[in-house]
């Protein structure tokens, strides 16, 4: 001791800071600064090989990097012990030296050992670059920069001590050497993964150096720049991120959990009652139920990764209260006049080097809880996704597909966004607290005073956040009316137009969005108020603290010091302040999200164990199964035993329990007692086919490999032949979502072929034949199901309806209310003369239409029962119809995905945002309102710029005693100036919103305007969904998203500027510095905006994937268990989840790269704002010092979020571009011509002449009708006929100018078509279309839109349509609710709706498309009849699919290929035996 109390006697201070040549002393340099590096690693190294023991990556071979490593690690540890041996020498020859100079040489001698072995140890273990070895490199060589200098300085006023010298500069050579050598990388080890790989990521193989300033993504941040990423620059995940590593990691824990409740049940039945009654219990699951925990799962599976982003937060936390400690020095630094110079310089590069360790620490604490973010989502999807799977059906009941998508989307996403605040929890409290503590050194109990202001303002914001948030459900709400609207519209738009009601409609959609725009008004007004409550948040504490200060005591001076390190301390306070309500409310959303998931996971699963594979082919030995709780069981006990190789038909009435059966036969129903036994492989087809969104051959292959032979025999047999001919790619074609491109009868054959082609041992079909043809039902049993068919000899159970079939099975099972009545043969059935007898009977009339249908020659069977449906499948009919009147190009416009040209791809935009766009944004705004809200922002950071420079110039007065009056005059300006600031920020915030709600508006309604104008055409080629996005995804991105971001990025902008003006103005020097700085700058932004943006597109793009997968799967899941595809299935998702995280992660990275790389040019500008400070010190006042460099500190994050927001700006501006391209389409002609409006009673008589007439569907489309001439006179009735694809709904089209003539002209009464208004013209006509097409509304509004009748005239229309008794049944009566597509009433009583529409109207001439298979003929007949007595006097067209209808018609017109063939009065064409003859032959209505 006696040595340090000499030094510090004899003056050190001196030697030390009052000099211009400052050095330590000898004995500070060889314990502290040389223990220093030594204490780090010895106290690090347990650690370190602990973790290298965990993360064996297998070991790196030898090489000339690694020998020179160890090699110069050897000689440091000599070059310390000759040092040692040296002061034993010294000791010998009888000189004493202090103990010092034996314990430093034999430390640092250890260390250097202790390297060379971890140098040795990491290679063995894999790392290929060490950053704990690096760090004490480092810290090694700072420590030895001091005893380098002071040896110099030694050297030359005292003779040196020759060997330490040398000894000393050998080892400092050394030292910088081994820094050196460790930024650079080894080779990576034998057999890793970097070495397979075909694109790795760079992050394993990349050095300390590079991962910590990220600096292994500048090669993707290049690329990005140069060519837009596509898929394929992607590299591939890290292994520990992937599916497979991070699922089953999860899955473990959650088992451990699983058992853990389940033994808390057990111990805790046991407990109160014997082990036998817990059994009982447990078996009855009414045993007290203990969920287990979800939250522990993920902690243990992913708490001791998060743990260590922790760590860093805690770090940067401590650190990031250095700066304003430095910032106190600084100022008082150019206070003191006689102080050297190297303080200052010391003091600017120590700011330059705190902020610099911060940013790098805080971008990995950000890193470290973004990866965490994306584990994860993979685990809870992977989660759900595989329990998905195995979920009992009464569970599924409880979740429908939306809310299982949605815990995949929203709750996985909420948790995803959760762990990058969740360290605010304990973060914030801590860095208050540290910031308080600071804060009263600084200005004693005054911060009290702005302590209060602050927890005042967390009520206000906490409660424009509730509010805000139930606007937000007010806004979705108005939101998911008008989309719902807009997609009924656009479903049935082809309605709209021949009725030309988009009038009315449109009138509706504004209204709806009038609502949504008032909202969203009134959410702006709030959020412009919280704007205002944050920014000036630090300002009104700043002003009641110095208020408080300066008042409470006359002796309280406000000089420089006291008031800028308390403003960076305030802004410090700031960001936690504000996190806190936000992480708290987050928290409470996920935790909802926890339970929802929590909750699924514990759904009871299938018992696997439920079928026995064993020797008969199918057994049930009395065997009940229910089917979920809340029915009692639905086969109460069946016996029944299915001998192998037999066909086996099972019938029975609608809802008796046949698909139960089949179902219990899978293992889908619980079982109660008894045994289910399955022989070999099951083959299934469900009642409803199950179809993936993949090409047709794949959906036949289902996983196996392909076979041709077999693969065409499947094909034959199932008749799917001719169809491949007519889909567009062949067995190639995709299929869209639900098989949305095939009839459903396609899809049920394409079903029957995946059976046939899995080649099973037992096929249970349910149902299969009931949505196909009668004829194609036919050809399937005969070549496939029948004895003679393809699976002869397998064991096939068939449920059926089609009574034709049943003598030629095996054995027939009758079920009646979930039993077995009757079992055997058909023959033995009916002589039995019981259940199934009167089923025949029942049944027996609706097969004599089929047999008729059979005894036809197959290509006409399309007139007559077009896909033809039976009772059970009436309801899906609708989708399978299809428009027999459009040429066989046209047959289905709106197509999936794979239908070769007919849509085109949705262009994506890649590349730079064009300036346009922004223009075509800001003339939406307004351009006069665009450039007062520039004014607003420019005069609201003034105001602020003013009340700092006040304060800067109010420190002066610290040195001049001021009075009281010019303290109240000083605080009235710095108050009066703050608060205009903050009103500034209110009115600038005000009228951006206002711009922006106005913009909204204008940009919806051109859109919707334009739509309604766009001829039908369009709407043909270009999906729904598009344009459906266009007003959902789009429209929403301008009215919520777009608005923020450009407030923010105005904010950002604007405050970046005026730092620079502020820095500029206290030292103009600085100007030097920001060109190149702003070179660089913008530099990086440019390559991060580029790569990110299109990051973002490529992320967005294969996120659907995972869904719309997902959905498929739970749809179709009893097919995927029955074929055993499971595991198939979960490897699927996990490769949909990996491709998106693969977008998502250099995404991330991305921000990261940026942050760090930006935040180093904001550490630059602190700085040079510190060292321009220093230099002319001399020449500034403390105050103008505080001010440029608490600016320059604010600068950082000022820079980085100007960044994020410019990028942000071009993704979402995008949505302008995309609405805007769909505002311009082409329009169709006027809806009303004004100088050429027709009289009103027009047309008189209903004369219709077309001359010459031609059209097209679209350019460069063949003709549909080629030159047609005939004329037809005022109340005539026309029956159009002819094969598919004639033109005879394009005729009518042609009426209603839905097509627009290629030639040739049609009039009305002597008025040409063509000339005047659609509106005038399609008001004038009346049609009852094919498919029956109602809006979600009232009845009345879906009979007259525009309220233009009386009640009285309305239910004279219904009476007539035969809806009175069904609609005053009803307790609504007109104002009854139909639902989307009007799905509650029977598709019978929707075309009864729209004869009403027709009769409503009444007008001179009526066209009927007739409906093919949508109703019965008992709703055809009232049709009919009702047409010949209303529509009496009208010229009326009918395109008849049933001949017997138009027989009584004046006169028939035979369409073929676009020409008339024949036209004449119906008995003139039999007789002439042509082409209606041989159609009324096929039809049997002549002999």
């Amino acid at each position: 001791k006696t040595y340090r109390e000499f030094y510090r006697v004899t003056g050190v201070a001196n030697q030390t800071i009052h000099t211009d040549r400052p050095d330590l002393p000898a004995c500070f340099q060889l314990t502290v600064l040389s223990w220093l590096p030594c204490i780090y690693l010895w106290a690090v190294t347990p650690l370190y090989i602990f973790y290298l023991k965990r993360n064996n990556k297998g070991y790196i071979m030898m090489s000339v990097l690694n020998r020179f490593k160890t090699a110069f690690g050897f000689v440091l540890w000599l070059v310390c012990w000759s040092d040692l041996f040296y002061s034993f020498h010294e000791l010998r020859n009888g000189l004493t030296r202090p103990p010092i100079y034996f314990v430093t040489p034999l430390v640092v001698g250890m260390t250097m050992l202790l390297v060379t072995f971890l140098i040795q140890f990491e290679r063995l273990r894999g790392m290929q670059s060490s950053g704990v070895l690096f760090i004490f490199w480092f810290l090694s060589l700072l420590c030895a920069i001091v005893p380098f200098r002071s040896k110099i300085l030694q050297a030359s006023s005292t003779p040196p001590d020759k060997l330490r010298f040398t000894t000393f500069y050998l080892y400092f050579s050394l030292v910088l050497l081994e820094l050196i050598l460790s930024c650079f990388n080894e080779k990576p080890p034998l057999f890793s993964t970097v070495v397979t790989d075909p694109n790795p990521c760079p992050e394993s193989t990349a050095g300390f150096l590079s991962t910590i300033t990220f600096w292994w993504f500048t090669r993707m941040a290049v690329k990005g720049y140069k060519t837009p990423l596509e898929a394929k620059d992607l590299w591939s995940l890290n292994v520990q991120d992937s599916s497979q590593t991070v699922v089953p990691r999860f899955l473990e824990e959650w088992e451990k959990e699983q058992a853990k409740a389940q033994m808390y049940v057990y111990t805790h039945a046991t407990k109160h009652n014997g082990p036998e009654e817990t059994e009982v219990l447990l078996s009855e699951g009414r045993a007290a139920p203990r969920q287990p925990s979800f939250l522990w799962a993920l902690i243990r599976a992913f708490g001791p990764f998060f743990l260590i982003g922790s760590a860093y937060k805690l770090l940067q936390d401590l650190i990031s209260f250095v700066s304003p400690q430095l910032l106190r020095l600084l100022i008082s630094f150019t206070k003191q006049k006689g102080a050297p110079d190297w303080w200052g310089y010391a003091l600017a590069f120590l700011m330059f080097f705190t902020a610099l360790l911060q940013t790098l620490i805080l971008h990995q604490h950000f890193q470290y809880c973004f990866v965490t973010g994306m584990r994860l989502r993979t685990a809870i999807i992977g989660a759900i996704y595989r329990k998905s799977l195995v979920i009992t059906n009464a569970a599924k009941r409880k979740s429908t597909v939306g809310e299982i998508v949605n815990l995949m989307s929203v709750d996985a996403q909420r948790f995803m966004d959760l762990t990058t605040f969740l360290n605010m929890l304990w973060s914030a409290p801590l860095q208050i607290i540290l910031a308080l503590y600071f804060l009263w050194q600084n200005l004693g109990p005054s911060v009290l005073a702005g302590l209060a202001v602050m927890v005042l303002l967390i009520p206000l914001n906490a409660a424009i956040a509730v509010k805000t948030r139930a606007y937000q459900v007010q806004q979705m709400q108005h939101k998911d009316a008008r989309i719902k609207l807009m997609s009924e519209i656009l479903n049935g738009i082809k309605v709209l137009k021949l009725y030309a009601w988009e009038g009315s409609f449109q009138e509706k959609v504004l209204a709806i969005r009038q609502k949504e725009l008032d909202v969203l008004r009134r959410t702006a007004y709030l959020g412009a108020l919280s704007t205002m409550a944050w920014t000036s948040a630090p300002f009104l504490v700043a002003l009641t603290t110095f208020a408080v200060y300066v008042k409470v005591d006359e002796n309280n001076v406000l000089d420089a010091e006291k008031a800028f390190v308390s403003l960076s301390l305030f802004n410090i306070l700031r960001f936690p302040l504000n996190m806190l309500p936000q992480v708290i409310s987050s928290i409470i959303q996920a935790s909802v999200s926890l339970k929802r998931i929590q909750d699924f996971l514990s759904h009871s699963e299938l018992d696997p164990e439920a079928v026995q594979k064993n020797s008969a082919a199918i057994a049930l030995v009395k065997s009940s199964a229910p089917a979920g709780c809340e029915r009692p069981s639905v086969c109460p006990s069946i016996n029944m035993l299915v001998p192998q190789g037999s066909l086996v038909a099972v019938v029975g009435q609608v809802g008796c329990g046949k698909s139960s059966l089949i179902s219990a036969l899978l293992g889908e129903m619980e079982k109660i007692e008894g045994d289910v036994a399955v022989r070999g492989s099951v083959a299934y087809v469900p009642q409803q086919a199950w179809i993936q969104n993949a090409t047709l051959r794949d959906n036949i292959l289902f996983g196996k490999p392909f076979a041709e032979q077999k693969y065409h025999s499947v094909l034959e047999a199932c008749a799917l032949t001719p169809d491949l001919e007519v889909l567009p790619g062949g067995d190639m074609t995709e299929i869209g979502e639900k098989g949305i491109n095939l009839s459903g009868g396609q899809r049920q054959r394409v079903s029957l072929a995946r059976s046939l082609y899995s080649d099973a041992d037992v096929y249970l079909l349910d149902d299969p034949l009931s949505a196909v043809d009668a004829h194609v039902a036919k050809h399937i049993f005969d070549n496939l199901i029948g004895p003679e068919g393809a699976l002869k000899g397998k064991t096939r159970l068939l449920v059926t309806h089609g009574v034709s079939f049943l003598p030629q099975v095996d054995n027939i099972l009758v079920m009646v209310d979930g039993r077995v009545t009757e079992m055997g043969s058909y023959q033995e059935l009916l002589d039995q003369n019981g259940a199934f007898a009167e089923f025949l009977r029942n049944y027996a009339i609706e097969d004599v239409i089929e047999e008729e249908a059979i005894g036809k020659p197959p290509q006409q069977i399309s007139i007559i029962s077009g896909d033809s449906d039976n009772s059970k499948t009436r309801r899906r009919h609708l989708a399978s119809q299809r428009k027999s009147g459009e040429p066989p190009a046209e047959k289905k416009p709106r197509q999936a995905p794979g239908s070769e040209k007919l849509i085109h791809a949705e262009t994506s935009e890649t590349g730079r945002v064009k300036m346009k766009v922004f223009m075509d944004y800001a003339k939406a705004v307004g351009l006069v309102l665009s450039v007062i809200i520039c004014l607003l922002y420019g005069c609201q950071n003034a105001a602020a710029i003013g009340a700092n420079v006040w304060l800067s110039d109010w420190t002066k007065d610290a040195s001049a005693n001021q009075t009281r009056d010019e303290v109240n005059m000083r605080l009235g300006v710095y108050a009066s100036l703050g608060i205009a600031q903050g009103l500034l920020v209110m009115v600038s915030s005000f009228t951006l919103a206002v711009g922006n709600i106005g913009a909204a508006k204008k940009l919806h309604y051109n859109l919707l305007n334009n739509k309604f104008h766009t001829p039908q055409a369009f709407f043909d080629t270009t999906p729904l969904g598009r344009l459906i996005n266009r007003f959902s995804k789009d429209i929403y991105i301008i009215d919520e998203v777009l608005p923020s971001t450009v407030l923010m990025f105005l904010g950002t902008l604007f405050s970046s500027v005026s730092t620079m003006i502020v820095i500029v103005a206290s030292t103009p020097i600085f100007a030097v510095v920001i060109v190149p700085l702003a070179f660089v700058y913008v530099f990086v932004q440019r390559f991060y905006v580029a790569t990110s943006r299109q990051l973002k597109r490529l992320e967005s793009v294969s996120r659907s994937p995972i869904y719309s997968h997902f959905s498929e799967t739970i749809t179709g899941a009893s097919v995927i268990r029955a074929y055993g595809k499971d595991s198939a299935f979960v490897h699927m998702s996990d490769t949909r989840v990996d491709d998106n995280q693969k977008s998502y992660y250099p995404g991330i990275v991305a921000n990261r790269w940026l942050g760090v790389r930006i935040e180093f040019i904001g550490n630059c500008i602190v700085l040079f704002a510190a060292l321009f400070a220093v230099i002319g010190k001399e020449k500034l006042n403390p105050g103008l010092v505080g001010l440029s460099v608490s600016y320059a500190l604010q600068v950082t994050m000022t820079l980085n979020w100007m960044v994020r927001m410019t990028s942000d700006l071009e993704s979402n501006i995008v949505a302008v571009e995309r609405v805007k391209e769909y505002s311009e389409t082409k329009t169709e002609a006027p809806w009303v011509v004004e100088d050429k409006r027709p009289p009103s009673d027009w047309p008189p008589q209903g004369n219709v002449e077309f001359r010459d007439y031609s059209v097209r569907y679209r350019e460069g489309l063949d003709l549909v009708l080629k030159n047609l001439t005939l004329s037809v006179q005022g109340g005539e009735k026309v029956g159009i006929v002819g094969r598919t694809g004639a033109g005879k709904s394009s005729m009518t089209l042609c009426l209603f100018r839905l097509l627009e003539a290629a030639g040739g002209e049609i009039t009305i009464d002597g008025v040409k078509i063509s000339e005047i208004g659609l509106h005038d013209l399609r008001s004038k006509l009346t049609i009852i279309p094919q498919e029956p097409v109602l809006f979600s509304g009232t009845l009345r509004m879906n009979l007259d839109p525009f309220d233009s009748y009386s009640d009285e005239d309305l239910w004279k229309a219904l009476e007539h349509s035969h809806l009175h008794k069904f609609v005053t049944n009803a307790p609504a009566k007109l104002e009854m609710e139909c639902a989307e597509g009007g799905e509650n009433l029977s598709v019978g009583q929707r075309q009864l709706v729209c004869l009403a529409r027709a009769l409503l109207r009444k007008t001179r001439i009526l066209i009927l498309d007739e409906a093919t298979a949508a109703i019965d003929l008992e709703t055809d007949d009232l049709i009919q009849s009702t047409i010949r007595t209303q529509f009496e006097d009208c010229t009326v067209f009918t395109i008849a699919h049933r001949l017997n209808t138009i027989m009584d018609y004046t006169r028939v017109l035979v369409l073929d290929k676009g020409e008339i063939s024949e036209f004449d009065t119906p008995s003139q064409l039999l007789s002439q035996k042509g082409v209606f003859y041989a159609m009324a032959k096929d039809a049997g209505l002549v002999q």
